[in-house]
């Protein structure tokens, strides 16, 4: 409860960041969203979307055909309305406060939209979730017998875990710049601490908590639900994304994918 509360408090403090999305939204996250949402997922009339902790809402705004967006700070939706600024888009969305690790919430959700939703969005939030025990029950319930639950990630094994960034310039005896070599060394990944992170550099203050957990470990959450995984993608940064300028930055680690991408359905 305490680190679930220290993440809640860092969401409020941080609010007003990311109105337009990083290069993480635009090189790897957007793409593979377009990739896994069912084609014609958010199309029709009759489609239905739900995006869990959409935070400013930005994912919500992407979704063109959103339904609905739920975030789980009050603040962060005073910014998501007022960047609504498509009428006809902003006509068919609707914000709320929800506390995904409350299935109470669910529940409520559900008795407005007893039918479910097309799609379930969750984009770069399953690290800031305390407890996934409650989404994971709520979703066969939440998605319409075809629908999908779509999630983007930090990757556990390349950037939740307890790593270093290792660098090593190689002299060529010549007039060229040094050889570059980058790696990450994994020292821890099955039993992390939680710990605090920073999403945008200059933000007020240390970012929400981060959740890692191993990927059998997530995904036997859902699947103990009765879910199935049918897509999995591991979106990395290519060389056309480096930055030259910071020989450190995750951009130019393009062996190694940064996020985690992934779809599930209810069985049949």
């Amino acid at each position: 409860m305490e680190f679930h509360q220290a993440s809640q408090s860092s969401w409020e403090a941080n609010a007003a960041i990311g109105q337009k999305g990083n290069k993480y939204w635009k090189v790897l996250q957007r793409p593979a969203l377009a990739r896994l949402i069912p084609r014609g997922g958010t199309s029709s009339s009759s489609s239905k979307a739900l995006e869990l902790a959409t935070g400013n809402g930005l994912g919500a705004r992407w979704l063109a055909a959103a339904e609905g967006a739920a975030s789980r700070s009050a603040e962060m939706l005073k910014h998501a309305r007022r960047r609504q600024s498509d009428e006809a888009a902003a006509a068919k969305t609707a914000y709320r406060q929800v506390d995904v690790t409350n299935a109470a919430a669910f529940d409520e959700l559900l008795a407005g939209e007893p039918e479910g939703f097309d799609v379930v969005l969750l984009n770069m939030a399953i690290m800031d979730i305390a407890d996934l025990k409650p989404l994971a029950k709520a979703l066969p319930k939440l998605l319409k017998p075809d629908g999908a639950f779509v999630a983007t990630m930090l990757h556990p094994v390349f950037f939740t875990s307890g790593f270093t960034r290792s660098i090593e310039l190689k002299d060529r005896n010549s007039l060229d710049k040094p050889e570059i070599t980058r790696a990450k060394v994994i020292r821890e990944y099955l039993d992390v601490p939680p710990s605090h992170a920073v999403a945008q550099w200059g933000q007020p203050t240390l970012q929400k908590v981060t959740f890692h957990r191993p990927i059998h470990e997530l995904f036997t959450t859902f699947f103990r639900e009765g879910l199935v995984m049918d897509a999995i993608e591991e979106p990395a940064f290519t060389e056309a994304d480096r930055v030259e300028e910071r020989i450190e930055s995750h951009a130019n680690f393009t062996q190694l994918p940064a996020l985690l991408a992934f779809r599930l359905r209810r069985s049949q």
